[in-house]
């Protein structure tokens, strides 16, 4: 097994003052970056705090900045890397900083607690069952990949840049609301939430969640961009306001 050395400049500190320092160490054939992050805890850097579980791109926990892009340090091999260059791990940059690599992400915890949970809508078999299109199974299943590693909230400029935790939920969450809003057996109704206290309005749909998404969740054609129609179908087409008001209700 071929071996070389690499050198991981890691941030180390926590929110009150840090700075990046620089690791040496021999990598092999095969490494991602968490096999790199734990043999420098083992090695030279005991106390150095990282957050992971399966270490199988499926639980969402070893979130970080590789080199200054948002990925899971699982998933991200060694040789996708210039290790003639010092590789650069530092933690999520929207969210708090706990300690070294490890940040707070309870706030996702708690904007998804604001949004309407399933309802489910009333049988429509006799037998007390429902019964739904394969097609519109099919088109809530991809939402239902997320894993939760909030790298799209990371890389969100609404949340990253212009710190509106108070007024836009995030991409995740949107994939969350798509999930229920496409989700045929719900009858819940969650179009005005979205327009007001969740904040769909804020995202102008670059993309960058899309990019980032380890799972390849079409956030921003999928979920984003339809519920926006929906929003807008339902608040700012003319068509639709007259008809509410002839009908003297609030909702199409």
């Amino acid at each position: 097994m071929a071996t070389t050395n690499a050198t991981f400049r890691v941030w180390r500190g926590d929110a009150a003052r840090g700075e990046f320092r620089d690791y040496a160490t021999a990598v092999s054939d095969g490494m991602v970056v968490l096999d790199a992050v734990h043999r420098l805890q083992a090695e030279q850097a005991g106390d150095l705090a990282v957050r992971w579980n399966c270490k199988a791109g499926k639980c969402g926990s070893c979130s970080a900045e590789i080199n200054g892009k948002p990925r899971l340090m699982c998933m991200t091999r060694l040789n996708e890397l210039d290790l003639e260059q010092p590789v650069t791990l530092e933690p999520m940059r929207a969210f708090p900083l706990i300690r070294d690599l490890v940040t707070d992400v309870s706030w996702n915890y708690e904007a998804k607690r604001g949004i309407r949970r399933f309802r489910p809508r009333p049988a429509d078999a006799a037998d007390g069952t429902w019964r739904m299109q394969q097609a519109d199974v099919e088109r809530v299943q991809e939402f239902r990949k997320c894993i939760e590693c909030f790298l799209c909230q990371d890389v969100c400029h609404v949340l990253r840049d212009h710190r509106l935790f108070d007024r836009f939920v995030g991409p995740r969450h949107a994939v969350y609301a798509a999930a229920l809003e496409m989700q045929p057996l719900d009858a819940d109704d969650r179009v005005n939430d979205l327009a007001g206290a969740h904040g769909l309005g804020y995202c102008n749909i670059t993309k960058c969640c899309t990019t980032v998404c380890p799972e390849s969740i079409a956030i921003t054609d999928n979920a984003i961009i339809p519920l926006k129609e929906r929003v807008v179908d339902r608040l700012y087409d003319p068509v639709a306001r007259m008809f509410r008001m002839l009908r003297g209700g609030h909702h199409v």
